[in-house]
């Protein structure tokens, strides 16, 4: 087995910290149990359709199963997260855990099926193998490699659940009529779709009550069998509550479902943009009346605003807050001085590990006190700095509004500006990065 990293604490800033506390203190008023999860990750990825196996194809450029890392890790009180990879994946599954710094991670070699893997994964939890480096949980959570999307509470319904009954799952009612053919490709009977559930996950068990199974798993079981709480109940007669789970559970199993992760992503890390206003010169305002029109279309999105002052120490917090999008606003001025300054704080964060940044410099210039060619070419430069910053996962692109205008054109500018800004941050197009774009 692979060591993992050491722990980490909660991240400077980050509000869950004490929010999950309090959820693991929920489980049991006078002591949380110990909990661990395993995460199976050996899977060839066949009805994908494509030669990488499904939990490391990208998303947004990082691995699929990196997000479910990301997920797992921002619950502080599951203490080991053990994933299971083949040996052919398993320099690459470490150089991911390096590059994105996950922590609390250990590794293992997957088993041929899914519950071999799973298997391999229990055992170096258990404390009755050698060499075992790692504390055997009272409680330990099974989850797929390609479920990214699992949230706490969810985790805490079915470890709360399996604490108390011995084992629990997620469920979410049937989509489609479940069906049974006859051996002549013949109807033979159906299934009434409202008194069946599908079997998610997460699921969670009491450690002993799921280790001692797969103890005595027979070699069926472990080739074909895909159901965990099927194996609790078969050798452990331990009957798993089964717990609503939300929508976010599904599984990516096809090619179609990496676009649908891409977009849910996209949208996640889009509901806050920071507005940075260089407005020395601005005695018209024009660079708010920019901000009004970009809150008005993002209604649902929530809009910082505020100046790069010397210290940065406004900016600072926002980044810790991790916010993905920044508008630089530049009024009268083709100074890049301001946006460079931003993309430093932001390289040295270390922000754009985990998802790509979108960074959008705006300028508002004088078309009539300067020729456009002078201006154009004193803004090009971002195109350099556009590739410079791409290397650590930056987005950045240029926005030109023409000013001064009659006051109908100008708010036509402003608007039509926003919606080229709202686009940018939307879309994280890379193929636009260092791109001068008129509004």
């Amino acid at each position: 087995m692979e060591p993992r990293p050491a722990a980490s604490g909660p991240c400077p800033g980050d509000s869950r910290a004490a929010e999950a506390a309090a959820a693991a203190s929920l489980l049991n008023p006078g002591r949380a149990p110990s909990v661990a999860a395993v995460l199976p990750a050996g899977g060839s990825g066949e009805r994908m359709g494509v030669p990488t196996p499904k939990q490391f194809c990208p998303v947004l450029e990082r691995p699929l199963i990196s997000y479910t890392l990301q997920a797992l890790e921002r619950v502080f009180w599951i203490e080991d997260i053990v994933v299971a990879v083949t040996g052919e994946n398993m320099e690459a599954m470490k150089g991911i855990i390096q590059k994105y710094k996950h922590q609390r991670i250990s590794l293992v070699e997957a088993g041929v099926t899914r519950h071999r893997s799973i298997f391999n994964g229990l055992r170096a939890l258990a404390e009755d193998q050698p060499n075992s480096k790692l504390s055997k949980p009272e409680v330990v959570i099974i989850h797929d490699a390609v479920r990214p999307f699992v949230e706490e509470d969810v985790l805490l319904k079915v470890v709360t659940a399996a604490k108390e009954h011995g084992a629990a799952g997620a469920v979410r009612p049937l989509v489609s009529t479940v069906i049974s053919p006859s051996a002549d490709g013949r109807l033979d009977h159906s299934l009434e779709r409202a008194r069946h559930r599908a079997s998610e996950m997460p699921q969670a068990f009491l450690f002993d009550v799921i280790y001692e199974a797969y103890q005595q798993c027979s070699d069926y079981d472990l080739e074909f069998g895909t159901e965990c709480l099927q194996l609790a109940l078969k050798y452990g007669h331990v009957n798993a509550r089964l717990v609503e789970g939300s929508p976010d559970l599904w599984k990516v199993t096809y090619k179609r479902d990496l676009y649908a992760a891409e977009s849910i992503i996209k949208e996640r890390i889009s509901q806050h943009i920071c507005i940075i206003m260089d407005t020395k010169e601005d005695e018209t305002h024009v660079g708010h009346h920019l901000e009004e029109i970009l809150k008005n279309e993002l209604n649902h999105v929530e809009v910082t605003s505020g100046a790069l002052c010397p210290a940065g120490r406004d900016l600072k917090q926002i980044i810790l807050e991790q916010c993905y999008n920044y508008v630089c606003v530049n009024v009268m001025s083709s100074d890049f001085e301001e946006t460079q300054r931003l993309l430093n704080m932001l390289e040295e964060s270390d922000l754009s590990i985990l998802y790509p940044v979108v960074v959008i410099s705006v300028y508002f210039l004088d078309y009539k006190s300067v020729p456009f060619d002078q201006k154009v070419e004193n803004l090009m430069q971002i195109r350099e700095y556009a590739k410079e910053v791409r290397k650590r996962n930056i987005l950045l692109c240029g926005l030109l509004i023409y000013y001064p205008q009659d006051e109908q054109k100008l708010q036509a500018s402003l608007r039509e500006g926003a919606t080229i800004i709202t686009t940018l941050i939307k879309e994280r197009n890379s193929g636009l990065v260092g791109q001068l774009l008129i509004a």
